[in-house]
Parts: C-alpha cells; sequence; structure tokens
C-alpha cells in the first residue's frame, strides 16, 4: 500500500504543470546532470570573428555606443573602405577548415561534461539556417553550412550535453528598435523574431541548456520570459532535461531562472544557497577571438584550475570559453589550455565530477585548501606546492578508521592527528611535477 501511495505521488508530481509566473518556474527542480557534470566549455563564434579586433562588441562601439570607441573607428578607416558595412564582414566568415569532429575531440579530451555554442550574439547573425534571420545566418552567407547542427551532432556522439547562447535582444534590428523607442510598450520584436526563433531553435535541436543573454534593456515582460520557460518546461521536446540559467529580464539576474550566472566571471566569495555557474573566458579581454591577442592576457593552466576548483568547492559549475577563427579553428594556445585542464581532470575528476560543497569550503592553514565532498569520502586541494612534505588540515574530524590517500596514488599516507576533537598533518610523498600545481588529497573515515 505505501508502494502504491509513493507511486501515485511521484506520478502526481510529474504531471504538474508550471505556471507563467517566476513562483512557479523557480520550484523546478534541476536536471541532476547538470549539477554532476561540473565543467563546461563556452564557444563564442559569429561574424565579429571576423574583424577579431576589440571584442565580440566591435559592431556596436564601432557604430552602436555614443561617442563610439576611437580605437574601433579609427581601425576601420585604416583597414577598409569607407562605405564598408559591418555585414560585409559575413562573407568572410567562411569557417573552411571547420571540423566539428576536430572540436568534440578537443573538449571531450578537455574533461568537459557540456558544450555551449554560441547560437545567436547581439549581432542577431545565427549560426543556423533561422526562417526569422533572412540572409543573416551561416547558411544563407559566410559558411553555408548549419554550423549548431553539425556541431551538436559531434558534440553528442562523444557523449557530452549539448548547450546553446542565444541573445534576446539585437542591438540593430529595425523592430527591436522600434519597439525601444516605445519604451518597451509594443513587443514587435518579440512576437515576430524573438519568440518563433527560439521556438523553432529548441525543437529543431533539442537543446539541453539555454543560455540566455541580451535581456537588460527590458523586464521580462516584454521578453514574454515566463510564457516561454512555461512551454519550455512543460511541453517542448526537452522539457525533462532541459537546464536555463537567469537571464531573462532586467532584474532577473541571480533572482530567477534554472540556475545562477549573476554576472560574467561571477565569483559569490561564499556558499550560495543556489546553484550557480561561472562564465570564465581563456582570453581575459574577449569572449570572441582577436587576432592581436597577446600571451600576457590569457590565463594560464595553473590559473584555471585553481578558479576551477574554487568554483566547484563553492557548489558551482565552471563554463570556460574559447573564441574560434573565422575559417574553423580553436587556436592552439586554446587548445593547449582545454588538453592540459583534462590531464589534470584524469587524475583529480573524481574529486569534482558529481561532488558536493563540504561542510567547510576552504581553510589556510599551512597553505589554502579548497574542500569538497562525495558520498562517505572529503577532498582537499593542495593550491600550492608545499614547502616541506607536512601538510596541516585543521577542519577534518579523524577516527581511527581514517585513511589519507593522494589521487593519482593509491599508496596510503602516514598522517597524524593534531588534536583530540580534529586536524590532521599529512606526510605527502615526492608529488610529481604538475602543470596544473594543484593536487588532491582524499579523506576517508573524516567528518
Amino acid at each position: 500500500m505505501l508502494t502504491l501511495a509513493t507511486l501515485v505521488f511521484f506520478a502526481s508530481h510529474a504531471a504538474a504543470r508550471y505556471t507563467a509566473d517566476w513562483t512557479s518556474l523557480d520550484s523546478r527542480p534541476l536536471p541532476t546532470w547538470y549539477d554532476e557534470a561540473k565543467v563546461g566549455i563556452f564557444v563564442h563564434w559569429g561574424v565579429f570573428s571576423v574583424p577579431a579586433f576589440e571584442s565580440e562588441w566591435f559592431w556596436w562601439r564601432w557604430q552602436g555606443q555614443q561617442p563610439p570607441e576611437q580605437i574601433c573607428v579609427d581601425y576601420m578607416k585604416k583597414n577598409y573602405p569607407p562605405d564598408f558595412t559591418y555585414p560585409d564582414f559575413a562573407p568572410g566568415f567562411h569557417a573552411q577548415f571547420f571540423n566539428p569532429g576536430d572540436w568534440a575531440d578537443i573538449f571531450k579530451a578537455s574533461g568537459a561534461k557540456y558544450v555551449v555554442l554560441t547560437a545567436k550574439h547581439h549581432e542577431g547573425f545565427t549560426n543556423w539556417g533561422s526562417p526569422f534571420s533572412w540572409n543573416w545566418n551561416s547558411v544563407d552567407t559566410g559558411p553555408h553550412r548549419d554550423l549548431v547542427g553539425e556541431l551538436g551532432e559531434a558534440v553528442r556522439n562523444r557523449s557530452l550535453h549539448y548547450g546553446l547562447y542565444n541573445s534576446l535582444y539585437e542591438w540593430f534590428n529595425p523592430l527591436y528598435l522600434i519597439d525601444k523607442k516605445n519604451g518597451f510598450k509594443s513587443q514587435q520584436y518579440v512576437t515576430n523574431k524573438l519568440l518563433p526563433e527560439l521556438f523553432k531553435m529548441v525543437v529543431r535541436y533539442e537543446p539541453e541548456l539555454i543560455w540566455s543573454d541580451g535581456d537588460w534593456e527590458a523586464p521580462d515582460s516584454y521578453w514574454n520570459s515566463t510564457q516561454f520557460l512555461a512551454w519550455l518546461y512543460n511541453d517542448s521536446p526537452v522539457k525533462d532535461t532541459i537546464v536555463t540559467n537567469d537571464r531573462w529580464g532586467a532584474g532577473c539576474y541571480c533572482k530567477h531562472g534554472g540556475y545562477y550566472n549573476c554576472e560574467d566571471k561571477y565569483t559569490p566569495g561564499q556558499l550560495p544557497k543556489h546553484k550557480w555557474e561561472k562564465c570564465q573566458s581563456v582570453d581575459k579581454q574577449s569572449w570572441g577571438y582577436r587576432r592581436n591577442m597577446k600571451t600576457s592576457e590569457l590565463m594560464d593552466l595553473p590559473t584555471i584550475i585553481k578558479d576551477l576548483v574554487e568554483t566547484v568547492a563553492l557548489g558551482g559549475n565552471y563554463l570556460l570559453n574559447v573564441g574560434p577563427t573565422p575559417d574553423g579553428m580553436i587556436p592552439v594556445v586554446f587548445e593547449e589550455r582545454l588538453r592540459g585542464i583534462g590531464a589534470w581532470l584524469d587524475v583529480n575528476g573524481e574529486a569534482i565530477y558529481g561532488s558536493k560543497p563540504w561542510r567547510i569550503q576552504r581553510e589556510n592553514a599551512s597553505l589554502p585548501v579548497w574542500y569538497t565532498s562525495k558520498g562517505k569520502s572529503v577532498y582537499a586541494f593542495i593550491t600550492a606546492k608545499p614547502s616541506k612534505p607536512l601538510v596541516e588540515l585543521l577542519e577534518p574530524k579523524t577516527s581511527t578508521a581514517t585513511k589519507v590517500t593522494i589521487l593519482g596514488n593509491t599508496n596510503p599516507l602516514s598522517w597524524a592527528p593534531v588534536r583530540p576533537n580534529g586536524g590532521l598533518v599529512v606526510l605527502l610523498p615526492e608529488l610529481p611535477q604538475s602543470p596544473s600545481q594543484v593536487w588532491t588529497i582524499k579523506l576517508d573515515g573524516v567528518q
């Protein structure tokens, strides 16, 4: 009888429908795959990859903002004829070397569990043949290929989850500019462009994550965000697996949505009460490819690994961005970073994937240490090479059953208690050389 009652409960819960309001939508449980994945790859790719100058906001800073950014104005005057327009860059987005299998192999080797590609950035150009973006998409011009579809197939063939970034607004779309001039009291752009395109994108590609952006100029009521999300959660082909972020209208950041981004490169400093994600870029100056990027402007591997560890210890996911070239190559320096992360995760992934924040996320005794937990195990990340072979961990409470190892080496390590009610000193073996400069101690039989 109890079993029958339980089945009825779960059946009724599964059949529950979400209404188009934040109270209902925010009550939806986050699909478990996302929290367990921990590591993803972000890909910013579009027409902005052709000028590849300043950032993916080049068009806006050249011709949108007032006054325009002088460095962008000067760049165009020096290198292009006076009548050259931004859409004239599109034929140069030819992607002739784009091999989705090669990209997917690199992403798989990075240890990432999901990939998020720009389906459309603020420039409005779609990386798929959107019928609502005539002649301003990757099938009608530029590559003449369905980039979203090709990469999705390759990524999924390698058992990775696939998500799509989509900008709600478009800088220079005439319908959007009409609505903006009307104080967003009209919805010509939303009705005729945004929502039909979003519905089509979801039905055609069935993404498992929608990374919404470009929402901040108007409230969620203008974007019809709650109506779209209610359809997404109730009736879409991905209703059971879809994950969404928090960028659905002015004021929604860190407040509404499936998980929180809050702001680019967000670091909370302490354990948040809600699932979150840190989006970070290898190129510290831009999300899109830049032809003039310098080594000093890139995150090095140790910095990336430490950033990843801190994010996961605080309960977040880590979404690391790379910007491919317009001809479809992931720059070698980005590939090197991604493969370096994968090599580290091959050894230390046990402490990352499927982990949970521990009761203490960080301590700074003999050196900085971050913690995660999984099952009955606790993991201590040593984020600097110790000057001596002893590491002091003050927070774990030991017992006679305590066992200590270091990931990558199954031999138990010698340890001694610091005080009767907790803490231990661990005798480390000679640590292997690691370009990441982060090692993980596994503690079993501690509290």
